[in-house]
């Protein structure tokens, strides 16, 4: 039956593939809009024959030329979308666009269909998706709790399976407070992955198209057809496409220190945030405590400092003649822009350079961060007592990853023991999207939970989509490049992506080198018969990541084509023979990590 569709991507097209016509499913999508009986998730509707008509007209289904064929989705209403109005939440504002936004030209050319507007905060000013003049989105989970912001009735739409995903943006947190106060994934891009052109701005040098789905495989998928540069939007740009099939094996990483985990007193969503530590650590991951100061100060920027003022540069000329029109929090907000002037803005730049460099180090001692995505659980009653302090709280751990140009990806979690939704946020350097991805995937299989609000089972994990993929090299490492080991991050600043942990053929010897410390690997091929099978990972670097790496080997290693036990013959370290003067025969350990195990024991 239809209505027992999950709407993921998966399931829609395994219908069309048994010959399931998109007309259905849209009629389907409308169907459980109004069954859902919530007028606070969408503004405005596409009348829903133009939205059949626009199924009726796909191509042929051709999943692999159209990776979103026939597949529902939703936009913010600060997203253009020709033939319905851009409202931002303030019908004062509201204007009829030309044309659409980059990313819903992108997303329909690769065969989505486009049901509706969603509410939002108004401007996209706010975190928890209640200042809005229109009826507030009901929380998916729990009706009692805020939908989260300001990307509220996206969140909702996609919690709610009433689309297959739903388009947010995210200038503090927008993409992913949202995602897990409704118990869905919340892709937020590196800043410029996706353009902006076509976006009702808020901080504009900030702001990030993001994508909600129920699963990393729809978001990915959405990702990737709508991600690339525009030469429209000066914004935009180039980063690696390239999903990452499984997270690395051993990644180390960073959480905040005891005296860096701010929960305010909610005991449940404190419990909620360990118990998801607790399945990382299962997944194999090492957590190292990290100094969040800088981190902590660079989030107070945004809202304490001159970024407020890029908001009101934004909608400056509306608000010169329609100031009563806006919300009353959301006017109180931008107005504080009048009190910054431009010393104060490049004082702030410059205290931001200073953090960013600040940052940068602990990047070389973990290969990504694990933060609650929201260390409360606001209530509507919460809200209408103090408009500003839960909002505020909601941010923590969100407000400064655009600042510092980082990416991240919120991922469902364990539940809070009262029922309401948790989850982390995964947070790395720009360019990290597929990484990122990829443990924020392994993550959500890991902790049991339902799809968004459906109630209906997490499949299991299937295949991220390929494109992108194209033109990475591939680069085979056996020593302190291994994942987890102190030289891994050469790897992944360089864009890399882990793809798989292999041994060698039984070609290979491996050696301790003389010198040190550090203890330096080398690999050296033998005659067939007297060598041995040798723990190895393959990672993949795009073209100028590559010749950055291997630019920076020292003699007397190098690098050649390795044979490995899978049939491949990728790239990787090999050590030259004269190399090996001093060094001690390690092989019969099978590998480096043994060996470092066997120096600590």
């Amino acid at each position: 039956m239809i209505s027992a569709l999950t709407f993921t991507r998966h399931s829609l097209h395994a219908h069309y593939k048994a010959g399931g016509s998109p007309a259905e499913i849209i009629r389907e999508a409308y169907r459980r809009i109004t069954e859902a009986g919530d007028p606070g998730i969408f503004i405005t509707l596409q009348p829903e024959t133009e939205a059949i008509a626009a199924a009726e007209k796909l191509p042929p289904f051709d999943p692999v030329k159209f990776p979103l064929w026939g597949i529902p989705f939703a936009a913010k209403d600060n997203i253009d979308a020709a033939g319905l109005p851009t409202t931002a939440a303030c019908p004062d504002f509201a204007y009829q666009p030309a044309e659409d936004a980059s990313v819903v030209t992108r997303a329909k050319a690769a065969g989505a269909i486009l049901i509706g507007k969603t509410n939002l905060d108004q401007f996209a000013t706010g975190l928890v998706g209640v200042r809005s003049p229109y009826p507030v989105p009901k929380n998916a989970i729990d009706p009692a709790l805020v939908p989260g912001g300001s990307s509220s009735g996206s969140a909702v739409a996609v919690a709610r399976g009433l689309v297959t995903f739903a388009l947010g943006t995210d200038t503090a947190g927008s993409g992913r407070v949202p995602a897990a106060l409704n118990n869905i994934v919340g892709l937020k891009p590196s800043v410029g992955a996706l353009p902006s052109r076509g976006v009702v701005p808020a901080c504009r040098t900030l702001d990030c198209v993001s994508v909600f789905a129920l699963t990393f495989e729809d978001a990915w998928a959405a990702f990737v057809a709508m991600a690339g540069p525009d030469a429209r939007d000066p914004f935009s740009r180039a980063v690696p496409l390239a999903p990452q099939a499984v997270p690395e094996p051993q990644a180390v990483i960073g959480i905040p220190r005891a005296e860096d985990l701010r929960f305010f007193g909610d005991a449940l969503q404190e419990k909620a945030y360990r118990a998801g530590l607790a399945k990382l650590e299962s997944l194999g991951a090492k957590l190292v405590p990290i100094d969040f100061t800088a981190f902590f100060e660079t989030a107070a920027l945004l809202y304490e400092g001159p970024w407020v003022a890029e908001r009101h540069a934004a909608i400056a000329d509306f608000l010169k003649t329609h100031a009563a029109s806006l919300h009353p929090v959301t006017r109180g907000i931008i107005a504080g822009a009048e009190k910054f002037d431009a010393s104060t803005l490049f004082r702030a730049q410059y205290r931001l350079a200073e953090l960013k460099r600040a940052t940068q180090a602990i990047w070389k001692q973990v290969s990504m961060l694990a933060v609650p995505t929201t260390p409360v659980s606001p209530t509507t009653a919460d809200l209408a007592a103090d408009p500003i302090v839960p909002n505020s709280r909601c941010g923590t751990y969100t407000n400064f990853v655009n600042l510092l140009d980082l990416a991240a990806c919120a991922a469902p979690g364990p539940f809070r023991t009262d029922g309401r939704a948790a989850g982390l946020t995964f947070i790395a350097p720009a360019g990290s999207d597929g990484r990122l991805a990829a443990m924020a995937r392994a993550f959500h299989q890991a902790s049991g939970v339902t799809l968004g609000a459906t109630g209906m089972a997490l499949p299991p994990a299937g295949e991220f989509d390929d494109a992108g993929r194209d033109g990475l090299i591939e680069i085979v490492v056996v020593g302190a490049h291994l994942s987890g080991m102190p030289l891994n991050h050469e790897l992944t600043s360089n864009g890399g992506v882990f793809r798989r942990a292999v041994t060698t053929a039984p070609d290979y010897r491996l050696h301790a080198l003389a010198g040190g410390p550090p203890k330096r690997p080398g690999l050296l091929r033998v005659a067939s018969g007297t060598g041995h099978a040798i723990a190895t990972e393959v990672w993949a670097l795009p073209a100028e990541g590559f010749g950055r790496f291997v630019s920076g080997i020292p003699s007397p290693l190098g690098i050649g084509t390795l044979k490995l036990a899978d049939g491949s013959t990728p790239k990787g370290f090999l050590v030259e023979p004269e190399g090996l003067i001093g060094s001690t025969d390690i092989s019969h350990l099978g590998g480096w990590r043994a060996f470092i195990a066997s120096l600590a024991a």
